[in-house]
């Protein structure tokens, strides 16, 4: 099928952000005496901590409040370190070369901040690629609510059933049905785990994606 946009999730799509941001979160659960399972972190993965809480969780494990705004700071460090030399995910460049070529409009479409999203864009050069950039703030709601996706589908001026959603998470996949896309699942090493059956198709990686465009 040859849809007529293509929206791109950004963590863990377009660049594997989110084992670093669990890794963090690991740390910090380890320092207090606690293990965090991935498949029980998992649940605020492409969305936030109104979905599922971390600092929630721990202070519900340890019966104590903690200064989060200091751990916050810290573990931002801690990530942009560990992201430091990361590039594009694997088929990632590949897939937007060919969608350019056929002159589909393209979108990132990302529950995270502006500064976050664009600056990795920025960075990686991705930037040109698309036609449109919604992130947390552009929208009433953030995933898993569709609000972010019809707003990238009303800068596009395209209609959700014509067009196709690429996504890593099971609140990205949820808040794209949800806008009436078709949503393509692409699980990596942080979300693997995740039952996306309701998906309509899944793919090991962007590179097998790329061979159905």
């Amino acid at each position: 099928m040859r849809f007529r946009a293509v929206l791109f999730d950004f963590d863990g799509v377009l660049v594997d952000t989110e084992w670093a941001i669990y890794q963090a979160w690991l740390r910090t659960f380890q320092a207090h005496g606690h293990d965090l399972p991935l498949a029980t972190y998992v649940r605020c993965v492409g969305s936030d901590f109104d979905t599922w809480s971390p600092k929630t969780h721990l202070e519900d494990l340890t019966g104590r409040s903690f200064d989060w705004h200091a751990l916050d700071d810290a573990r931002q460090i801690e990530i942009r370190r560990d992201l430091e030399a990361s590039g594009p995910m694997p088929g990632v460049v590949s897939l937007l070369e060919t969608l350019s070529r056929q002159e589909i409009p393209l979108a990132v479409v990302s529950s995270s901040s502006h500064a976050w999203v664009d600056g990795w864009l920025d960075r990686l050069g991705l930037r040109p690629w698309f036609q449109a950039v919604v992130c947390r703030g552009d929208a009433p709601r953030i995933k898993p609510a569709p609000d972010l996706w019809i707003e990238a589908l009303r800068q596009l001026d395209q209609a959700p059933g014509d067009c196709l959603a690429i996504e890593d998470s099971l609140n990205g996949v949820k808040s794209a049905k949800s806008a009436g896309l078709h949503v393509w699942a692409v699980p990596n090493r942080t979300t693997c785990g995740i039952d996306f059956s309701a998906a309509d198709t899944i793919f090991p990686s962007l590179i097998e994606a790329a061979g159905e465009m």
